[in-house]
């Protein structure tokens, strides 16, 4: 069991890094994007590598902490339990808006298309971030409702 919650809490740190990372990266591209509606963007190699990197760490600790590590009920606490379901919700509104600046202001105004192949990677890239904030936000979730569905499943009240 406490080798359970050490495993447990060492991915969360690494995917709590990874997702802040990815926001601190892509928050300046962002900005970027809002101030030069319809401009293609010169996003730097680093940039790239960081925005490819960030959510494949990000979905490799998830998915070895969905596959084999059980998600502990650390919080008896119905407060604590509703921050980091508020936390979840937050951790996702970048994301959202992310989505909603590359695909509904920033492409239709682009003068110049860029390839097939060039757009369907980035159209990648963008939907691997999103999936892996979104997989986040359900961690985030999963262990706020720990303790609710612990406290279901043994028959004992909230």
């Amino acid at each position: 069991m406490k080798n359970n919650n050490v495993c447990y809490i060492m991915l969360m740190v690494v995917e709590t890094a990874a997702a802040t990372f990815l926001y601190l990266t892509i928050f300046p591209i962002f900005r970027q994007v809002i101030t030069q509606l319809g401009e293609p963007q010169d996003i730097s190699p680093y940039q790239q590598a960081a925005v490819a990197c960030g959510p494949l760490v990000l979905q490799a600790c998830y998915w070895v902490r969905f596959r084999w590590v059980a998600v502990p009920a650390p919080f008896r606490n119905a407060f604590v339990r509703h921050l980091f379901l508020f936390a979840s919700r937050v951790s996702f509104f970048f994301g959202g808006a992310l989505f909603s600046v590359f695909f509904f202001r920033h492409v239709p105004e682009l003068d110049q298309f860029p390839s097939v192949i060039q757009g369907a990677v980035k159209l990648l890239e963008v939907l691997l971030v999103l999936f892996s904030l979104f997989c986040y936000s359900l961690e985030i979730e999963r262990l706020g409702r720990a303790r609710e569905d612990h406290s279901a499943v043994s028959g004992r009240g909230r």
